[in-house]
């Protein structure tokens, strides 16, 4: 893994990962809340295999890269297109996992001439999406931090403070991947919270603040993955986001949950090779 830090032109720093040169596909990562930005440890045999090097970084207040306050989703394409511009990257795919669902398909919304297909796996939709019971089937402990952030910074740093975690937002599939290859996850929260809840907070307040771009936008083939029973991003997010994507795949894994449901990533890698390549 090549790590450099990218300075832009507003002064901010983004640490990026990249896998190297040489493939037949880039994949741009996209992670989520509160993960550092390694692409994916668990996907990268079947990625070799497939000839895809994923090119990633840390969000904006989350391990080497400097906050960028105010920061909405839509902003993940400006941070996209310059580590791509610096790498000589011309076309691209995207893939993101929870937070990273949103990200990756403002990508696709905002960067037409550039993405040629986007994976959302367990991705939120827009906070009031129309016809969408947002809240609907979320953890307790889920649904109070996000209702924390929809009140405001101040509402959001008052419940961090005190939060803790809540092993109960994961199903038993869920626990078993964590016990498992998914164990990874644990190799990117860590350091994503060494620092502080800074980059959590900025997350939350950007999801249920305006994306600033329109899913429905996204021209680029889409495949949406999702656990029936994920607990923190319930599958009517998905199921809304399927509605409003043109030509989006809804591929949902009635048992799994929310971690659990990247069992299918060696499959969602091969979907995005068959269509962008």
């Amino acid at each position: 893994m090549i790590e450099t830090d990218l300075e832009l032109d507003d002064g901010r720093v983004l640490h990026v990962y990249d896998t190297g040169p040489g493939s037949r596909l880039t994949v741009f990562w996209q992670h989520g809340t509160p993960n550092i930005g390694v692409p994916p440890g668990p996907l990268l045999p079947d990625s070799a295999r497939l000839g895809i090097r994923w090119v990633s970084y840390d969000r904006p207040g989350y391990g080497g890269s400097t906050p960028r306050p105010g920061r909405d989703i839509a902003s993940a394409a400006d941070d996209v297109r310059a580590v791509a511009d610096a790498l000589g990257i011309g076309r691209f795919a995207v893939m993101g996992h929870s937070g990273g669902g949103p990200h990756a398909l403002a990508c696709g919304a905002l960067l037409p001439e550039r993405v040629l297909a986007v994976v959302a796996v367990a991705s939120l939709a827009p906070f009031g999406a129309e016809g969408l019971d947002w809240f609907a089937g979320m953890t307790p402990s889920g649904e109070a931090g996000l209702r924390a952030a929809a009140a405001g910074r101040a509402a959001k740093e008052a419940y961090e403070a005190d939060a803790g975690y809540d092993p109960g937002m994961f199903t038993p599939a869920d626990h078993a991947a964590l016990a498992g290859e998914w164990s990874w996850f644990g190799d990117v929260v860590g350091p994503a919270v060494e620092g502080g809840p800074g980059g959590l907070i900025d997350d939350d307040l950007a999801y249920v603040a305006p994306w600033g771009c329109d899913p429905a936008r996204v021209a680029a083939p889409v495949l949406l993955l999702h656990g029936g029973a994920d607990r923190i991003v319930p599958s009517a997010h998905g199921r809304w986001l399927a509605d409003r994507c043109p030509g989006a795949e809804l591929r949902l894994q009635p048992a799994d949950g929310h971690l659990s449901v990247l069992r299918a990533g060696p499959e969602a890698l091969r979907w995005l090779v068959g269509r962008a390549v």
